[in-house]
């Protein structure tokens, strides 16, 4: 079988599990790859393409060993530190997304969990901007509680970001102080909620081409909405800070199999897009329905709203907002 033909029975109903020779995807011609992944970008997402926006909320200090962060207080770098954000600058970032027609908007904290009185200004802060604003609100605060994805939801965030990172198997490798499974169990609760669920990881940092085909079939099969992938870019002071970047091929390669075996969600570029040309021009090309966007992002700046948006309209995709149509 080729690409373009597995391509055609996934638009025709095929789904891609455990049970099927994932090795496929690394063998065959990455051009058909990308192609067909194009083609099931075109049938299930169309052109529109889903902008996200994000605010660090609450910077520094996670008590988390994550080996690629910068915000883990167990790696030295020179991480900005501070508490959760007053509810103004908050608010502002969200009125200047909405303005750049931005199609969510999420505040992220670092930590393992947004407990407390600060939980309880996240809540103000999205009942705030739910009433002020038209832009769909997302969350992005670590693993919380049946109860705590409740009242977020019922304040008006419609979408909970919570990346598994790598694979089951990986996984220990980058981080111990919490496990896979109790990501997995976050995402859980998030679908129970009935919150649109995103999640992804970062590749590049290390793992196997078999643990990129893994992450793709466990985010499958807990159904989520959203995937953003990430290409690691080496922070100094991390214990991944020695590592090369990923190349482009191998990053077009991932994008296009995970739209294969997720070809609903909306696969969604995170940071590295520097690695790529023209910012992603081509993974928009291979089956990448969707992107983080900004002008500041957590610890490594990339393009702008307007650049971002430019780039795609060139490209015929629709980024306009539901709330500005």
């Amino acid at each position: 079988m080729d690409a373009i033909t597995l391509a055609q029975e996934i638009i025709d109903g095929r789904r891609i599990t455990r049970e099927d020779d994932l090795s496929f995807f690394l063998s065959c011609d990455l051009d058909e790859l990308c192609k067909g992944a194009d083609m099931i970008r075109e049938k299930f997402i169309g052109d529109k393409v889903d902008l996200c926006s994000i605010i660090n909320g609450r910077s520094g200090k996670c008590p988390e060993d994550c080996k690629y962060c910068a915000q883990s207080a167990h790696n030295h770098t020179n991480c900005e530190v501070y508490d959760f954000l007053p509810e103004e600058k908050i608010l502002e970032a969200c009125r200047m997304n909405e303005r750049e027609g931005v199609d969510r908007f999420s505040i992220v904290t670092a930590g393992k969990a947004l407990t407390g009185e600060e939980f309880d200004k996240a809540i103000h802060a999205y009942e705030t901007m739910n009433r002020e604003c038209r832009i769909d609100l997302c969350a992005s605060m670590g693993f919380l509680s049946a109860e705590q994805l409740h009242r977020l939801h019922e304040a008006g965030v419609s979408s909970y970001h919570h990346n598994i990172e790598t694979s089951k198997r990986n996984f220990p490798n980058i981080c111990t102080t919490h496990t896979y499974d109790m990501k997995i169990e976050t995402l859980k609760k998030v679908k129970a909620e009935g919150m649109y669920a995103c999640s992804g990881g970062i590749i590049g940092m290390g793992e196997t081409w078999e643990d990129r085909l893994d992450m793709a079939v466990s985010l499958a099969e807990v159904g989520v909405d959203s995937i953003p992938l990430n290409a690691l870019m080496p922070i100094a002071g991390t214990p991944l800070e020695g590592l090369e970047h990923i190349s482009e091929p191998d990053i077009l390669r991932t994008v296009s199999f995970f739209r294969y075996i997720n070809p609903k969600a909306d696969i969604r570029l995170g940071a590295g897009r520097a690695l790529l040309t023209n910012d992603g021009e081509l993974a928009f090309k291979s089956g990448a329905s969707a992107t983080i966007t900004g002008n500041m992002l957590t610890t490594v700046a990339c393009a702008t709203i307007r650049s971002d948006k430019e780039m795609l309209k060139g490209m015929g995709r629709d980024v306009t907002p539901e709330y500005m149509k």
